[in-house]
This record gives C-alpha cells, sequence and structure tokens, in this order.
C-alpha cells in the first residue's frame, strides 16, 4: 500500500503488518490529475498540474490534524500496473474502512466561507460527489468521515452527524440524499446483514466513467473480491459479481429486480435493475435449499405454486419488503 508523507509528499510502500496510521481522500475526479508517476518520477510536472492543489490541501488537512500520512487514489496507485491496481481495486474498501479519518471533499459545496446551512444543504444535494460510483462504498467503509467544502472548511461529520449544520438536520440530508439508512451511515448496523437488493438500490443511479466500474465498486459492500477484467463490459462483470455473492449468501433477495428491456435468467445486467427494489428485510432459514451455477444456468429450489390459468407458475423467494 503506497501512502503520501503529509509533510513531504513522498510516496512510501507498506505491506501488512506494517502500515501505519493513515487518512484517506474520498472526493471525484476532475481534469489533470496527479498520478502515481507524477509524483514519483516528475514532481515539476505535478505542480503544474490542477489536481496538485488538492493533493497540497489534503496533505495540508491529514498534517494539521496529526496525520504523518494519507492515502488518495490518483497518485497512491501505480494504474499502469494491472496487477497493482487489482490488488488496490479489491482492497479499496477494507482501506477506507481501516483509516483513522476520510476526508469526504465536496469541490462543489460551499465551505466555511458560507454562513446559510440553507444554501449548503441545498448543493449538498446537488453535488456529483452523491452521483459516483465509487463513493458509494467510501460513504459506508469509514467510521469517521468529515465532509469538506470547496474552501477544505468542515460541512459535518459522519460519526456525530454534524459540526457546522445541525445534526439532525445533517443525517437526515446524508439519508434522504442516498437513500442509505442513518443506522449504516453511523455504523450501527453491519453492512453484510443488509438485503442484497438494497445495497444494490443505493448503486442503482450511480455513475462511473468506465462502466465496468459500476459492478468492481460494489465488491467491498458484499465482502467479495474478483479478477479486475476492463474491456469485458458492465453486463459480464456485474454478471460475475452476483456470481461471487451467491457462492458466498444465501440472501434471496439477489434475484428481486426488475428489467426495462425483455430478458432471460434469474441475473440482473446492470445495478440500474434494483432501482425498484429497496427491500428493507430478508428471511433467512436454515431450511434454505443452497443454490449454484450450473452448466444449464442457475439452479435452485423455491416453493411453486400453479396458476388456475394452467399456463404460468409462481415462485416464491425467501425475502420481503
Amino acid at each position: 500500500m503506497w501512502l503520501l508523507n503529509t509533510a513531504t509528499l513522498e510516496l512510501k510502500d507498506f505491506v501488512g503488518a506494517g502500515i501505519p496510521p493513515y487518512a484517506i481522500l474520498s472526493h471525484t475526479w476532475g481534469d489533470n490529475e496527479v498520478t502515481f508517476r507524477d509524483i514519483r518520477k516528475d514532481r515539476k510536472a505535478a505542480k503544474g498540474k490542477a489536481g496538485y492543489t488538492k493533493v497540497q490541501k489534503c496533505c495540508e488537512k491529514a498534517l494539521q490534524d496529526g496525520h504523518r500520512y494519507v492515502w488518495i487514489d490518483t497518485c497512491c496507485i501505480d494504474r499502469k500496473s494491472s496487477a497493482e491496481l487489482s490488488e488496490a481495486i479489491n482492497s479499496m474498501y477494507r482501506w477506507y474502512e481501516e483509516s483513522k479519518v476520510c476526508y469526504a471533499y465536496l469541490e462543489d459545496v460551499p465551505g466555511k466561507g458560507s454562513s446559510e446551512t440553507v444554501e449548503i444543504n441545498e448543493a449538498l444535494s446537488k453535488s456529483r460527489w452523491f452521483t459516483r460510483g465509487w463513493t458509494l462504498q467510501e460513504l459506508i467503509a469509514p467510521y469517521y468521515i468529515e465532509f469538506l467544502g470547496r474552501d477544505w472548511g468542515a460541512i459535518g461529520l459522519k460519526t456525530t452527524m454534524g459540526t457546522r449544520i445541525n445534526a439532525a438536520i445533517f443525517a437526515g440530508a446524508l439519508t434522504e440524499i442516498t437513500g442509505i439508512p442513518a443506522k449504516v451511515l453511523r455504523g450501527e448496523l453491519d453492512i453484510q446483514v443488509v438485503p442484497a437488493a438494497q445495497k444494490m438500490a443505493w448503486a442503482a443511479k450511480r455513475l462511473t466513467t468506465r462502466e465496468e466500474d459500476l459492478a468492481y465498486a460494489l465488491m467491498g459492500l458484499f465482502g467479495v473480491s474478483m479478477p479486475i477484467l476492463y474491456g469485458e463490459g458492465l453486463e459480464r462483470a456485474f454478471r460475475r459479481l452476483q456470481l461471487e455473492i451467491i457462492q458466498t449468501n444465501t440472501d434471496q433477495s439477489i434475484f428481486v429486480w426488475r428489467s426495462k428491456r425483455w430478458t432471460s435468467g434469474l441475473l440482473a445486467d446492470s445495478p440500474k435493475d434494483f432501482a425498484e427494489s429497496g427491500l428493507d428485510f430478508v428471511w433467512r432459514t436454515t431450511t434454505l435449499q443452497p443454490y449454484s451455477m450450473t452448466n444449464l444456468g442457475l439452479a435452485l429450489n423455491l416453493p411453486v405454486i400453479h396458476r388456475r390459468d394452467g399456463n404460468h407458475h409462481v415462485a416464491f423467494l425467501r425475502c420481503c419488503k
């Protein structure tokens, strides 16, 4: 794991138990971001990029808060190495989860320069940060998140749910914007017991630059890992994700989705197919029969009734709203 020294802005590689405490940045990418190779080999070029100010300000903030190291995805991953990129993507949820603090930088939201709570709340609801695929896990995984505005002034905290903005208002704003229950945001409910369909629904309206990332960005929320294969397309990547989930979980809400186009099979093509699911309860029981993928498709045992018209059958999943 490469970490950026907040005092010198130099990168250092750490492994396993040797990884020191660190802060971490959550943000949306812009044009001309600073890369791993810029920091390692061409600091002059790095300083000339638009994204350098963000790196510099993040390091200043972390250093001020007593953190010697920080992790920033733009410059702490060698994206020229497919192996390192794959490892980083598969480890990212854990990295955010284990950080001492996550700085969520919302460059389109006013910070301490604005005195109007209403103005900040309105900007918060329109922030691009809440529309991106990767920031979903970055919102859920860390225990301690400090939201920062464009001037790096504090907006609010996820844990205490509010600093400048009234705590209740800020808590309500986060839940209303994301659809994620406050118990999940506060870490009071284990993300792994939340129904699969509900987690998929949270991601239904989010976007990523590379289509496969819509699937890859969800791995941590389900506690699974899989190879990163850019170029495979969203449908294939999302299908692989669902198969990984099925192999480790008996949650049948993974099959509760609806597509706007005719399709076959029990697996969805995209998180968008779960937009109308939103289950908040799953019935789990030890009497569930195992299900698995075969050469003929997905095999599972469900209670089935025959409709009176004789042409249709109804199968029941063990989950409910």
